[in-house]
């Protein structure tokens, strides 16, 4: 017998500002009493979601149960940026690239994803608004951001895939500000309204006879001759195998320890655009940038389709062992990204800030992430590295592949990937982490 007991549970600060746009959900049940399933999957994410749908794609006759310790689309999938990104996108990098090898492998993956992705829109007819294919801009405000995005342009051109280069004008005609040097625009990213679309996956799989039980939290499970069973606060699962999607949680039930870097991000929602201050910042209605130095700001301004006319922009990294941000770090970063909104949009700045909020990066040193099986009947789709939605699509895939005994490119690409390498003990790496996170992001304080 082994038993996992968790040594922490999510906590979020700051509303998931993306879900906040949409009309309040029904809530779901929480899980009382004994029940069991074919499959239990712990957090109801892109990972958990993706793996339930394939699942159900692979055998629909399968019991299935997800519990999440939120609500669907409170946790991390309400608070990220919505870039489901097809091509490279390495964050320790100094322009996204990695490997050409691993490069072209993992482009093929990340659009392998975008159609899952896409598939499931049509599916379960989820609002066109929340799935756009719309493409990216990698924006720069420097010579050092104009010199990362023509070595990524090199990258790219090495790898025969199409991009554009371009300059300030366009850029201001784009976006409506000065502010942008350049741009380099690539096609193959969705741009997702990411609490509506795992909402409406949510909402479909139930149809198909996935149970969803929130606020549920996994508090502890234990394999036995017979089967795994999860205990939460009131009830318990009994299942035949089981799918971690808890990304950095993994670490809480025991597994990786010392190897996953804890990373929170913050970000901030204006109000919506009255027409005088569309009339003054112009430019187009949906566009999304990330930055070209990784370190930098994301920035993207959404429409009516998304949940009215806004901008969200992100930034402000440090390192959180405990997974926690508090409300004097949110206060210390939403005034920082106060002063980069007010740089980027003078015209805009009495726009106050409606929501703030904080979410969890879970990367490796390595770049790796951790899908494969942990124990017998124990599956991992977790270290989504920071890119939760075409990463955690494709680890949940995976991780239902293998929970099934089948294997495909997904499962042979991550399962050849590399244990996450070891980081320094504590608190050497919480210091070494946060003095490094600074200095780049001083670094790119501009972008």
């Amino acid at each position: 017998m082994t038993a996992h007991k968790a040594r922490r549970t999510p906590v979020f600060t700051g509303p998931a500002g993306w879900n906040a746009l949409l009309q309040p959900a029904p809530p779901r049940p929480a899980l009382q009493g004994a029940v069991g399933c074919d499959v239990a999957i712990v957090g109801a994410g892109f990972a958990g979601l993706s793996a339930a749908r394939r699942l159900s794609q692979i055998d629909p006759k399968l019991k299935v149960i997800l519990l999440d310790a939120g609500r669907v689309a409170e946790g991390g999938t309400g608070r990220n940026s919505g870039f489901m990104i097809d091509l490279p996108h390495d964050l320790t990098s100094s322009d996204y690239a990695g490997g050409d090898s691993r490069d072209k492998v993992l482009t093929r993956l990340n659009r392998h994803a975008i159609g899952f992705a896409a598939d499931a829109v049509r599916d379960h007819a989820i609002p066109d608004g929340y799935f756009q294919r719309t493409g990216k801009i990698n924006a720069a405000a420097s010579d050092a951001g104009l010199a990362a995005n023509r070595s990524y342009a090199g990258h790219l051109a090495q790898l025969s895939e199409a991009h554009e280069l371009l300059d300030a004008q366009t850029m201001r005609e784009i976006t409506g500000t000065g502010y942008y040097q350049g741009g380099l625009f690539t096609p193959g990213t969705a741009m997702l309204q990411p609490a509506g679309y795992v909402r409406g996956l949510a909402v479909g799989l139930e149809r198909e006879g996935v149970t969803i039980f929130e606020r549920s939290p996994v508090l502890q499970f234990e394999s036995t001759a017979a089967d795994w069973r999860l205990a939460t606060a009131e009830g318990s699962v009994a299942a035949q195998k089981v799918i971690l999607a808890t990304n950095g949680h993994l670490e809480s039930f025991g597994f990786q320890t010392g190897r996953l870097m804890h990373i929170m991000l913050n970000a901030c929602m204006t109000a919506e655009l009255d027409a005088e201050a569309i009339r003054r910042l112009g430019g187009r209605q949906c566009w999304g940038v990330t930055p070209a130095d990784p370190m930098g700001t994301t920035v993207r301004r959404i429409g009516p389709a998304q949940g009215g006319n806004r901008i969200v922009i992100r930034q402000g990294g440090y390192y959180r062992p405990d997974m926690q941000t508090s409300a004097a770090d949110l206060t210390r970063t939403v005034r920082a990204m106060r002063q980069k909104f007010d740089a980027r949009f003078p015209m805009l700045a009495a726009l106050r800030f409606e929501h703030a909020w904080s979410g969890h990066l879970c990367l490796t040193k390595n770049a790796v992430s951790v899908m494969r099986e942990l124990e017998p009947g124990l599956f991992s789709a977790c270290v989504q590295n920071g890119l939760g939605t075409a990463r955690g699509t494709l680890t949940g895939i995976g991780a239902a592949e293998l929970a099934c005994g089948r294997t495909s490119a997904i499962t042979d690409f991550f399962r050849a990937e590399d244990e996450p390498q070891r980081l320094p003990p504590h608190p050497l790496d919480t210091i070494g982490a946060n003095v490094y996170l600074r200095w780049k992001e001083w670094r790119s304080r501009l972008e």
